[in-house]
């Protein structure tokens, strides 16, 4: 009833899950992942417990295989589960039991392990696997994982129909004001395009909790300095910061005020000009 996506990235400092289901929630059961441990996906007759299980016997030093290996010894019920792993150095494991239902399997590769069940087909989880390696090693994980997600979307997905997504990311530092690891965890609980969602929010997440890239920071100049100080007062807010904390800019413009990040002036200059434009009217 899901298909999902287990990833290390090729620069191997992030890790990830990707899942899609006729399932309320997907998210809620399926994904785990530790920054510099590892990444698990259980489904299908879910064994939710082989979340910290597998991320215990990985963070122990267990490879993805053998963590596969013990937890499915241990579980009565291995024959209804399926679950895909990726070690801390990419090592890639999936396993599908034989009473998962039709059509149900797996894919493996460096740094990756596919796998679905009640799926239209194995054309699933092979184009899946065809758009990770189509999509640039470079590129950051979570595009790479909703790449490969939308691929196994489009040839046919969960026979069932869709109802749920969701996509985890983890790469030390990577989360919000760079306390924690969580580079992104989005979920779409109960949607009837639930990875056209996905694919929605990770772009605002991208904008409003991600740092921003040397490439997308522009200079504050004396000039840059004067156009921001009136374009604020057009908005009727008392400073920079004031209209950067009201919008929840505050990973996309630098404190000192050094530097503003190109989207971020855009949509103050948007602002501005729709403030003044008030004002005159």
């Amino acid at each position: 009833m899901t298909f999902s996506i287990v990833a290390r990235s090729a620069d191997g400092q992030s890790w990830g899950v990707a899942v899609a289901s006729k399932f309320l929630a997907v998210g809620n059961a399926v994904p785990a992942a530790v920054a510099g441990v590892g990444a698990v996906a259980t489904q299908a007759e879910a064994n939710v417990a082989f979340k910290g299980i597998g991320l215990s016997l990985l963070d122990e030093g267990a490879t993805a295989q053998v963590a596969l290996d013990r937890m499915l010894e241990e579980d009565d019920k291995h024959s209804h589960r399926q679950v895909g792993l990726v070690d801390v150095d990419g090592g890639a494991a999936t396993h599908t039991g034989h009473d998962c239902f039709d059509w149900a399997g797996g894919l493996t590769g460096e740094g990756v392990a596919i796998q679905g069940n009640i799926l239209t087909g194995p054309e699933v989880v092979e184009e899946m696997k065809a758009a990770w390696d189509a999509s640039p090693e470079d590129a950051p994980l979570a595009r790479r994982l909703l790449a490969a997600l939308a691929a196994g979307d489009a040839a046919g997905g969960d026979k069932r129909g869709r109802q749920s997504a969701a996509l985890l990311v983890v790469s030390e530092g990577a989360g919000y004001g760079g306390n924690d690891d969580v580079a992104v965890d989005l979920r779409v609980d109960d949607h009837a395009s639930p990875i056209t969602e996905l694919t929605r929010l990770l772009a605002l997440n991208d904008l409003y909790l991600t740092a921003s890239t040397e490439e997308e920071r522009i200079t504050v100049t004396p000039e840059l300095e004067a156009e921001i100080a009136g374009l604020v007062a057009a908005t009727g807010h008392p400073s920079l910061a004031a209209w950067v904390g009201t919008e929840n800019y505050e990973m996309r413009v630098a404190e000192d005020g050094s530097w503003i990040d190109a989207q971020v002036l855009e949509a103050l200059r948007a602002a501005g000009t729709a403030g003044t434009a008030g004002a005159a009217g």
